[in-house]
């Protein structure tokens, strides 16, 4: 039967997830130039419309359809076929709650991934990409490790999406901001952040969210969403003790940017491990994750020189890997009778299973996302212009401002950054009016 607080607790957590993908819109958007706030926000709330009605269409089909040899569902739930009332089995909640969850998750995952490509995308390449990356590598991903696929069967755990959503997301940015090429004057002139207060709102809006996020993968309002929830919380407080310290003994200054990103860092780190994992070991799997995701992003971006704009691999691909590697160490039976041990507990198989599938998600995230990169790019305008970039692309792609003070005033509204060279505001006037 229903047991009723299971499905407000799951509805809830819902909403929470649902709140993320805003949350990451100002986190993403305060980290940009001002002249690009509104399209950095724009992509994610787009995303959120367009992947919620591609996962009712066909995403859920294929992530939790009838497993089809371990690769994808059998497409049996298209436009949620036949869902009705059912209960989903295993649980004494509506599948439709466990839709309604899920699509929330499915929203969020490629808006993450925006912030390795900011300042630089033309808007009709990037909504045809990111939809064609949820339906042909976020769905099988999902059926993989979620539905019953191949990873399942080989016994990975993840609890709420290290895999699926974070290592997918950081290394498929990873992947697009390569080839996209990096921001005009990246490396040779300052590009900071215009507003940290609303970077900072949007990372508590998530951390908020992601108490939905991981206790809400529990299925249930019961004990397993309580450890969830108190190990969320530690592994997001250690995070931010993490990065500061490296932070701060590396750069001599604690900054409040690095105390929130080691939130986050944090909070992507525990996100595999939530539902399987005690409270000492999500406090170390939190403060690592805060140490290693500032060693990408002040280290190895700047030792590669990738343009990683607002470091979605750095937090994302980095910590995910890491909580994925953190749950076959960590994880127990004691917590979760449906996990398993880890190398702590004196027991290998999880270990390896957990390398295996943090390899699979690696190359899948690199193949497919090149693939589906070079295919859009064959019929479709993707990267922006050097005059664009230099308009900014809130001008240029949407004809909107965030900051209406001063546009004819070389304010910060329209133009943040220091170049010398004459602005080509209308170009039919051949340079005259610049």
């Amino acid at each position: 039967m229903i047991n009723h607080g299971d499905t407000a607790w799951v509805l809830m957590s819902a909403a929470l997830v649902f709140i993320m993908t805003p949350a990451l819109a100002l986190f993403y958007g305060g980290m940009v130039r001002s002249k690009n706030v509104l399209t950095t926000i724009m992509q994610s709330m787009f995303i959120l419309g367009m992947i919620s009605v591609e996962f009712i269409v066909v995403g859920y089909a294929m992530a939790f359809g009838n497993d089809f040899n371990g690769i994808i569902g059998d497409l049996s739930k298209v436009c949620l076929s036949g869902i009705g009332y059912n209960i989903l089995e295993g649980t004494q909640i509506p599948e439709l709650a466990f839709v309604a969850f899920q699509c929330m998750f499915a929203a969020l995952t490629p808006a993450l991934i925006t912030g390795a490509f900011a300042e630089r995308m033309k808007f009709g390449g990037f909504a045809i990409l990111m939809l064609l990356w949820a339906i042909f590598i976020y769905n099988p991903m999902a059926h993989w490790v979620w539905g019953g696929g191949f990873l399942a069967q080989l016994g990975a755990l993840d609890f709420a999406g290290g895999l699926v959503i974070h290592i997918l997301s950081g290394v498929s940015g990873l992947t697009i901001c390569i080839l996209l090429g990096k921001r005009r004057g990246y490396g040779k002139s300052a590009i900071v952040p215009h507003n940290i207060p609303m970077t900072v709102l949007g990372a508590a809006f998530l951390w908020i969210g992601w108490f939905g996020f991981n206790a809400g993968s529990a299925l249930g309002a019961n004990e397993l969403a309580a450890n969830a929830f108190l190990v969320t919380q530690i592994a997001a407080a250690a995070g931010v003790l993490g990065w500061v310290s490296f932070e701060w003994k590396r750069g001599g200054k604690p900054t409040l940017l690095g105390a929130v990103s080691g939130g986050i860092a944090g909070l992507v780190a525990i996100t595999p491990a939530a539902g399987f994992v005690t409270v000492v070991p999500s406090l170390v799997t939190g403060f690592v994750g805060g140490g290693v995701c500032y060693a990408a992003v002040a280290i190895l971006k700047e030792k590669i020189g990738y343009d990683d704009s607002l470091d979605a691999f750095g937090i994302h691909g980095v910590g995910g890997i890491w909580g994925a590697i953190a749950t076959g160490i960590f994880a127990t039976t004691s917590i979760n009778p449906d996990g398993a041990n880890g190398l702590f507990y004196g027991e290998t198989d999880l270990f390896v299973a957990q390398i295996i599938s943090v390899i699979v998600a690696v190359i899948f995230a690199v193949t497919g996302s090149f693939v589906l990169y070079k295919i859009v790019a064959s019929f479709c305008e993707i990267r922006a212009d050097e005059n664009e970039e230099i308009l900014g692309l809130d001008i240029v792609e949407h004809g909107e401002r965030g900051y209406n003070a001063g546009l004819f005033a070389g304010s910060p509204s329209f133009l943040p950054d220091t170049e010398s060279e004459p602005v080509k505001l209308f170009p039919s006037l051949n340079g005259s009016q610049s």
